[in-house]
């Protein structure tokens, strides 16, 4: 990357691991210290939220973020821009680039997100692709450090379908020493090459984790397959009997919406173990600390 190349947050890989856990140190600064005011770092600045999917914890998390950094949020859905109409991918970054300091996109084809940021002047973050969800993954590294206090040496077993936050989770731990287990059936699981332990036994990949995380079976996209998604997933739900073979002070994960007696139990999902609404909460925070670092001069 030149000197004066923007940063992006594509794929996760971006940002070392040293970087991470300062990240989710600058987080939880700034989850500490709010309601105050935030830093300032987008005082005088515009950043585009750019939603070609239907969303709830991103979009109201980084329009939220970027007004408490002091920032003037735009938010634009893919059918108001002229990017519905065949306008390049590559020409509307070069004009974004020239009205606003960071785009934040939320895409169906993470290839275009790719070139966005390889024509932008200005930092690209990735709200989701099918490929990755880096923002959800970042969230997730500052839940965990709140609730054991370090990250290097956990484990955190990933059990349903392999997707783009399994990825993500499995890119992040790679880089902050958090061990993943990926536990999926065949045809749901991640590719060989991604850094986790895949299996195909949910009880194996929960034994001796500290955290078990969970996520839809039916995505968008997915709905003409539901109900054989349903089917081939049913031994990998998240309930007490799996909560079972792990420690008693595992805590459950889920990166919502959530849908209670599919993928997880209603009393895990509500229970005691449960830091799903931390992890809501912390994509706030997490990505606040991120528009600083990706605009610091």
């Amino acid at each position: 990357m030149s000197e004066n190349a923007p940063r992006h947050y594509i794929d996760g890989h971006e940002i070392s691991g040293g970087r991470l856990v300062n990240l989710i140190d600058r987080a939880e600064e700034l989850r500490n210290g709010r309601p105050q005011e935030g830093s300032g770092a987008l005082a005088g600045k515009s950043v585009a939220l750019i939603f070609e999917k239907p969303s709830t914890r991103t979009r109201i998390s980084f329009e939220v973020g970027v007004v408490e950094l002091g920032g003037h949020p735009v938010v634009l859905r893919g059918d108001e821009m002229q990017l519905s109409r065949g306008e390049s991918v590559e020409d509307t970054a070069r004009v974004l680039s020239r009205f606003v300091s960071a785009i934040v996109i939320r895409s169906g084809s993470h290839e275009n997100v790719v070139t966005l940021g390889e024509y932008a002047s200005v930092p690209v973050v990735n709200a989701l692709t099918p490929m990755f969800h880096p923002c959800q993954a970042l969230a997730d590294l500052q839940t965990l450090k709140q609730r054991f206090g370090n990250l290097d040496g956990l484990k955190l077993a990933y059990v349903g379908d392999g997707n783009n936050v399994a990825r993500s989770l499995a890119v992040a731990g790679s880089l902050t020493g958090v061990e993943v287990v990926v536990a999926a059936p065949e045809g749901y699981q991640l590719e060989s090459d991604v850094p986790a332990k895949l299996t195909d036994d949910p009880r194996e990949a929960v034994h001796g984790a500290d955290a078990i995380y969970g996520d839809v079976w039916v995505s968008m996209g997915d709905e003409e397959t539901a109900d054989q998604r349903r089917a081939d997933l049913a031994p990998y739900r998240i309930d007490g009997h799996l909560l079972s073979h792990a420690k008693r002070e595992t805590i459950v994960m889920h990166c919502l919406p959530a849908h209670p007696g599919e993928e997880i139990t209603a009393d895990v999902l509500y229970g005691d173990r449960s830091a799903v609404w931390d992890q809501a909460e912390n994509r706030l925070h997490a990505q606040k600390a991120l528009l600083e670092y990706l605009l610091a001069s």
